[in-house]
């Protein structure tokens, strides 16, 4: 399975890094593209240390994992960029407000944004993931505009009838469900197992 990821600069870093081990564990060639707030969030949540250059983020988050390809935000010759790519899914985790209003205006200002608005008109799968909260209005209206469109919103909250110990438990019960969105098997805890 050929997977577009794409990481911004909302709150939910582990998330992300969860997704990426988990995508790379199932075989799937990943684009990853990661927003320069993305970086600075992974930096903040995942390594505590704001002054990691880019190019350590990424290796860290990847861990040199075989078929993950990291493309710059600016990088419009990116396979992701061209609707006439075979790509199977594209996943937006975590995906900030303002990703998510750009993307329902159709505007396009990086990769990710591209990618995304490629998605949407190849009615591709597409999968973003909010954590903001509270919710303004016009994030739902931004949200709606985008589940019009033919995208999933798979929100960044945990359930917590699994019986978690971790919160890497609950990242995983995120993930999961992700996972299931893309049509990739796992081993996780479901209702009533």
């Amino acid at each position: 399975m050929r997977v577009f990821l794409g990481i911004t600069g909302a709150s939910g870093a582990p998330y992300a890094a969860r997704l990426v081990q988990a995508l790379a564990a199932s075989d799937c060639e990943v684009g990853l593209c990661i927003s320069r707030a993305g970086y600075e969030v992974l930096a903040t949540e995942l390594y505590r240390d704001v002054s990691l250059p880019q190019d350590e983020i990424a290796q860290r988050l990847t861990g040199g994992a075989e078929g993950v390809t990291i493309y710059s935000e600016r990088d419009w010759k990116s396979p992701y960029a061209s609707g006439s790519a075979r790509v199977d899914a594209y996943v937006i985790c975590p995906c900030s407000m303002g990703t998510l209003g750009t993307i329902a205006s159709g505007a396009m200002s990086n990769l990710i944004h591209r990618a995304a608005s490629v998605a949407l008109k190849e009615e591709r799968r597409l999968i973003v993931c909010p954590r903001e909260t509270p919710l303004s209005q016009i994030h739902l209206r931004n949200m709606l505009e985008l589940k019009q469109a033919g995208a999933t919103i798979l929100f960044l909250a945990p359930g917590f009838y699994h019986g978690a110990d971790t919160v890497e438990q609950l990242v995983d019960f995120v993930v999961s469900r992700c996972l299931d969105q893309l049509g990739i098997e796992h081993e996780t805890a479901r209702w009533g197992q």
